[in-house]
C-alpha cells in the first residue's frame, strides 16, 4: 500500500528536492505540500496522511512546536539544515531526521525506517471519508459513494442523496479512497466498485446515470470488476 506524504517547508528549493525525491520513490504517494504550520493543518483535517517530512526552522511556529500541537501523529522525518535539533526530534518519536542537504540514498534510507515500522502497526481502516464542501467538513460512508467527477481544479462527488464539490484532484483521491472499493475508469472519473448495474460498450451505468470508460483504462476496469 502506498504512503500518503505531506511535506511542509518554507523553502521552495526544499520542498522542489522533496517533491522530486517522493515522485522517484515507488512506494510514496504525496497528498499536498505547505508553506508553514498554518497551511499543513488544514491539510491533515482533509486527508489522511501517513508520513510528514517537516521542516524544524519555520516561521510563526516551528516545525517541533507544530508536531508537538497536533493530537493525532502522524509518522514523522523532521528535515533541517540545524544538526543541534536532531536530539529534541528524536525525543517526539521521530523515524528519521534529514540534515539538509540530503541525497535521495539518504532519503531511502529514511523511507526503508518508515515501512519498517508502518509494517510493525496495524493501519486503522475506516469506513468513511472526511469531504470539505461548502466550507463544512462532511463525514462521508465509502458506501454512499456512487462516483467521482473531475471538474477543472475541484471533483464533483456523486452520493446517494447529495453532490459535493471539493477542491482536490482525482489522483489525490484514488490514493486516499480504498482500492478494494473504488476503481479509475477514465481520466474524469473514479466510481465505486459495488455500484455498478452493467457495462455497455464503453459505459458504465451507476444508479440514473452513464459514466465512460477511457481507452486506457478498459483493461484494467474489466479485471477490477471481475467481467
Amino acid at each position: 500500500m502506498s504512503i500518503n506524504c505531506l511535506i511542509i517547508d518554507d523553502e521552495p528549493l526544499s520542498r522542489d528536492v522533496l517533491r522530486k525525491y517522493v515522485e522517484d520513490h515507488p512506494d510514496l504517494s504525496l497528498l499536498a505540500e505547505c508553506k508553514d504550520a498554518f497551511e499543513a493543518m488544514t491539510r491533515l483535517e482533509e486527508s489522511t496522511i501517513d508520513l510528514i517530512f517537516l521542516d524544524i526552522n519555520m516561521p510563526k511556529l516551528s516545525g517541533i512546536n507544530f508536531y508537538k500541537s497536533l493530537n493525532q501523529k502522524p509518522m514523522v522525518v523532521f528535515t533541517t539544515a540545524y544538526p543541534e535539533f536532531a536530539v529534541e526530534g528524536f525525543e517526539l518519536d521521530a523515524i528519521d531526521y534529514l540534515l539538509k542537504p540530503f541525497s535521495f540514498e539518504r532519503f531511502v534510507k529514511a523511507i526503508n525506517k518508515v515501512k519498517g515500522k508502518n509494517g510493525g502497526q496495524e493501519k486503522e481502516v475506516s469506513d468513511f471519508i472526511m469531504l470539505k464542501a461548502d466550507k463544512k467538513m462532511y463525514r462521508t460512508a465509502y458506501d454512499d459513494i456512487l462516483f467521482f467527477e473531475a471538474l477543472g481544479d475541484y471533483v464533483k462527488v456523486h452520493t446517494r442523496d447529495r453532490v459535493l464539490i471539493i477542491a482536490s484532484t482525482l489522483k489525490r483521491l484514488l490514493a486516499e479512497l480504498p482500492e478494494a472499493q473504488f476503481i479509475r475508469t477514465h481520466k474524469s472519473f473514479i466510481i465505486s466498485k459495488s455500484k455498478v448495474e452493467y457495462i455497455e460498450g464503453n459505459q458504465i451505468k451507476i444508479g440514473e446515470q452513464m459514466v465512460s470508460i477511457g481507452q486506457a483504462f478498459r483493461e484494467s476496469v474489466l479485471q477490477g470488476l471481475g467481467y
